[in-house]
């Protein structure tokens, strides 16, 4: 059903804004007389751009991930405070930083004016509300506790978002470093070296053999670089396009978790979300098999999402959840200790969260240790790639020399 932007006045001379769903601007119209407004300006929301060849481009999420830990948060506190529900998401639409976000918003409250469950109406906007928020919102209307829900889900936001910063932050030199010194080699190869060729091009002596292999190494580069960045793009495309096959991906990312170093970090990364939002579910009393399966969906690595997958068949079947976890070899024994805990003394919810907490410390501190190796590493590789090219250029110079004298 279509969408319109509406501005309005009340009994009371103020004005509103907001989106409602209506078949006609006619109908949304009348809505609004019926709910003692006086329509203004009645808009249909415009939510995707035709390029003409009915192709449909949707715009960027509304909310990004920041902002809808910060909007959580905002409406954690209202709704702790004691106030309604409609009359918070009236006071966050109010305060929007954008058109989209308050008609988002505004969206909201429209559908919880009109008596449906919050979660029903954030399930409604599945681009910018995943099917774990809404379940964690569901949760939390039937056991009362909405506000306190609201304020865990914010924190479970918080702490993924800054591991998968400080993973980010980890990587970042090193990457840096490596397309700089990419880009120094390169050109040193393509624009340096030639050079020397001209210099003793028309000179009889034998060259070194460094000199002879950075010049035969520079010609292949001018010659084909065009084609290599074509085989390149290729490559890419070809690689993306195989791993869309489920069962190729799985085997890949099942290969990616025996890499000695970045698959123990994948494993810990992983792990690490799984029992955080299992964790956050648990305590928000959404059933165990549900929680799971939401959980299972969160880990981007398909062959431990299949391993978590599997796991929940054993607990539907009447297994333990650590019982059944142990079985999986791809999720790290510390989970499997924590939930076992949790089983035998009853705090699951609390044992997972600790097991959540330390898989992401150790995460943290091996990404650290890692880029803290590889700086020196990548450094000294790129100091001596430059040395190398240095020695081809000096050495036909030297030999000169000494055949002068």
């Amino acid at each position: 059903m279509p969408a319109y932007a509406f501005e309005a006045l009340d009994p009371q001379g103020q004005t509103r804004r907001g989106v409602l769903e209506a078949d006609s601007a006619r109908t949304a119209r009348s809505q609004l007389r019926a709910q003692d407004l006086v329509p203004l300006k009645v808009e249909p929301v415009q939510r995707s751009q035709n390029t003409g060849m009915n192709t449909v481009i949707w715009e960027s999420k509304v909310f990004s991930r920041t902002a809808l830990t910060v909007w959580t948060r905002q409406l954690a506190g209202l709704v702790a405070a004691g106030l309604p529900l409609e009359r918070a998401l009236s006071a966050l639409s109010d305060e929007a930083e954008t058109p989209r976000q308050r008609d988002l918003v505004s969206a909201l409250r429209t559908e919880v004016n009109a008596g449906a469950p919050f979660a029903k109406a954030l399930a409604q906007h599945p681009r910018e509300f995943s099917n774990i928020y809404v379940a964690v919102i569901g949760a939390g209307e039937q056991s009362g506790h909405l506000g306190l829900v609201l304020e865990r889900l914010a924190d479970d936001q918080q702490e993924q978002q800054n591991l998968r910063g400080k993973l980010l932050a980890a990587g970042l030199y090193p990457a840096i470093v490596c397309v700089v010194a990419l880009a120094i080699v390169l050109f040193l190869l393509a624009f340096v070296v030639p050079q020397v060729a001209q210099v003793f091009g028309s000179n009889q002596q034998k060259l070194p053999f460094l000199t002879s292999f950075m010049l035969g190494l520079s010609e292949l580069v001018q010659t084909f670089w065009l084609w290599g960045l074509l085989l390149l793009a290729t490559g890419v495309i070809a690689a993306r396009t195989a791993l869309k096959q489920p069962a190729l991906r799985r085997s890949f990312d099942a290969a990616w978790l025996q890499l000695p170093v970045i698959g123990r970090l994948a494993r810990g990364y992983n792990a690490a979300r799984f029992a955080s939002t299992l964790a956050m579910l648990a305590t928000a009393g959404v059933p165990i098999l549900k929680a799971l399966q939401a959980a299972a969906d969160t880990l981007s690595n398909t062959a431990l999402r299949h391993d978590a997958q599997e796991a929940l068949v054993l607990v539907r079947e009447g297994a333990p959840l650590a019982s059944a976890l142990a079985q999986k070899e791809r999720f790290p024994r510390l989970l499997v200790m924590f939930s076992r805990l949790g089983e035998q003394t009853g705090t699951l919810p609390t044992m997972l969260q600790r097991a959540a907490q330390q898989l992401s410390e150790e995460v943290q501190r091996r990404a650290m240790q890692l880029a803290t190796i590889l700086e020196p590493l990548l450094i000294v590789a790129m100091g001596g790639m430059v040395m190398l090219i240095v020695l081809a250029v000096m050495l036909p110079i030297i030999q000169l020399n000494q055949w002068v004298k």
